[in-house]
């Protein structure tokens, strides 16, 4: 159970609250709550193509850019939680935003005159758009849905990590909290791969069969049974008190670095200024220990007349920042490269939501003579796929690569990112081997220009992309999750899990700007991104994507060459000892764990 500084009343409120009691509340509204999202976006395409009769390109674009400002308010939700409300009641309040866009989302699906039309039976080309008002509505409630997820996602992580959160000292306390860590934070993402797979199945059923007002109703029902729960145990919580606004000291290092930008940095780093009460409330788990990278921000640290105050011996934060607190910026810093590599699969995974689901939509879907399957629920395979590989890789994987490397955890997360990376790009290449064998088929059975036909080839085919994206995923996404948890200041762990969202949000736009430049730049020559997909060519888009991704992966691996662990100092038997978060006894020297270059 944590020490952390909480909301609650002492010493006997601390010892308490927290460890496993609490996790069935926090993976009960996890799993509530991402029913209710994948409900809400599985299918969101169909609705927007079929109800409100957008065309497919502005309907793929409307998607990513919700996806990207839904990743983007993330950002604002860390910040808030963070610096002012806590984790705790940034997820009340995205929970209810969330639920009042969905509630909104409903009311469009089931209140005729939220909708257009249906198209005439004589000229279905003809359909009638949806009207400014009823498209108000539609990005209204998408809105809050943004809004709610941008209080959920960088919490909730965090907030199930501060419940396990580090009470002990020693390495092999250490060693079993770290590996605790890492099992939650499989369980974390099996808790969503199981909730989404869920919903991939019921509700897009429902959604393609009964109708839209129960395939959005029982995702909104889901979210307000996600808000009970999670009230439910509300005195159980460790509520980690918010250690003020993170930006604004990191933008304070700044301001003070560039003020001094003329000063020399002393080369006895003892010099520097440090100030333990100053940092406690920011540092309970030790304070972060100097670093030789990007010197040019040990100015803000350096002691020149006017910094501290004569009377009450406080510094000016604009003139002044102590070691830990410029170890801070450069800890952000250092992960930014190695972060950034998440965005290109961002993009890269946008497209099973869009494209792909058109593709599926032409092609033979029956599993019997009278049994479908909904275009959106070939997620599953996605989805399915990730819940195995995480069960593998912690029953299979982990074992055998520990007899390899020596390592506790088998391999470290940035190998684990890397592994995922290169499969996405198998991914992205089945994706493009498929659909050109589907165009093939459409041109032998003459349906170029019936883009509404049904070409005879199994819809199975697009199995294979969906399941290399799940292993993918596995590897890559719980790997970058962890990376960013771990190597995060310890009062700016909300905004870490922001990072991770962030790359959604990055990805997504940039997924609107490729759709957008190769669709101006096609349109004389093929347009290779058009409603009519038999004369499209997605394909040439996709083996786009993955020359991207290649060039991505060895950006990936320059930063993971050149990228150095955080060092923190803790106590440990009343004595001041080094370690490195990661946590691998093969960095130990003597009961010292130093900051460590991967390379």
């Amino acid at each position: 159970m944590a020490t952390t500084p909480t909301e609650g009343d002492g010493e006997q409120s601390k010892w308490k609250q927290g460890g496993y009691k609490t996790l069935p509340f926090i993976m009960a509204n996890e799993i509530c709550d991402r029913f209710a999202t994948a409900g809400f976006n599985a299918n969101l395409i169909t609705y927007l193509t079929q109800q409100l009769h957008m065309p497919l390109v502005e309907a793929s674009n409307t998607l990513t850019n919700f996806g990207g400002t839904t990743s983007l308010t993330v950002v604002l939700g860390a910040f808030a939680a963070d610096a002012f409300i806590g984790r705790f009641w940034s997820i009340v309040a995205g929970s209810l935003f969330y639920q009042l866009g969905m509630l909104g989302l409903v009311m469009s699906a089931v209140v005729p005159s939220l909708r257009p039309a249906p198209c005439p039976a004589s000229t279905p080309a003809a359909c009638p758009r949806a009207s400014g008002g009823q498209l108000a509505v539609l990005y209204l409630s998408m809105l809050c849905a943004c809004l709610g997820t941008g209080g959920i996602r960088p919490s909730v992580v965090a907030f199930g990590a501060d419940q396990f959160d580090d009470d002990q000292h020693g390495a092999a306390a250490a060693a079993a909290w770290a590996d605790r860590k890492r099992r939650y934070f499989n369980v974390y993402f099996f808790t969503m791969g199981s909730a989404a797979l869920l919903a991939l199945t019921l509700v897009v059923y429902i959604q393609d069969n009964v109708g839209w007002g129960w395939g959005f109703g029982i995702p909104a029902i889901s979210m307000f049974v996600s808000i009970v729960v999670f009230l439910v145990a509300y005195p159980l919580y460790v509520r980690a008190k918010p250690g003020g606004s993170p930006f604004t000291r990191l933008l304070q290092v700044l301001v003070a670095a560039f003020r001094k930008r003329n000063a020399a940095v002393p080369e006895d780093t003892g010099m520097l200024y440090q100030d333990k009460e100053l940092d406690a409330l920011i540092s309970t788990k030790g304070r972060l220990l100097h670093t030789d990278k990007l010197r040019f921000l040990d100015r803000a640290a350096i002691v020149t007349p006017g910094d501290v105050s004569e009377s009450g011996g406080r510094p000016n934060p604009w003139r002044l920042s102590t070691v830990h607190r410029v170890e801070e910026l450069k800890s952000i810093a250092r992960m930014l490269p190695i972060w950034s590599a998440g965005i290109v699969l961002a993009t890269a995974g946008s497209h099973n939501g869009s494209f792909t689901i058109m593709q599926a939509r032409t092609m033979e879907r029956h599993i019997t003579g009278s049994l479908e399957i909904p275009p959106a629920t070939l997620s599953i395979f996605t989805t399915g796929t990730t819940l195995v590989s995480i069960i593998l890789y912690d029953r299979v994987f982990v074992p055998v690569a520990r007899c390899v490397t020596g390592r506790p955890s088998g391999v470290t997360y940035f190998q684990r990112m890397g592994i995922g990376l290169t499969i996405a790009v198998f991914g992205v290449g089945a994706a493009a081997l498929v659909e050109t064998r589907r165009r093939g088929v459409a041109a032998d059975h003459g349906l170029l220009d019936t883009p509404k036909a049904v070409v005879p080839m199994s819809v199975f085919w697009l199995v294979p992309q969906y399941a290399v994206h799940g292993v993918a995923d596995a590897f890559a996404s719980v790997g970058q999750m962890e990376f960013l948890y771990d190597q995060a200041p310890e009062s700016m762990r909300s905004t870490a899990v922001a990072l991770f969202w962030l790359c959604g949000s990055l990805g997504s736009y940039l997924s609107t700007v490729l759709v957008t430049v190769v669709q101006r730049a096609t349109r004389r020559h093929g347009d290779w991104l058009q409603d009519n997909i038999n004369r499209g060519r997605i394909d040439n888009y996709y083996w786009l994507i993955t020359f991207i991704m290649l060039l991505n992966l060895g950006h990936y691996l320059c930063c993971f060459y050149f990228y150095t662990l955080k060092p923190l100092e803790v106590q440990a038997d009343d004595e001041h000892k080094e370690r490195d978060d990661d946590l691998h006894p093969e960095q130990k020297n003597n009961g010292i764990m130093e900051s460590v270059n991967i390379a």
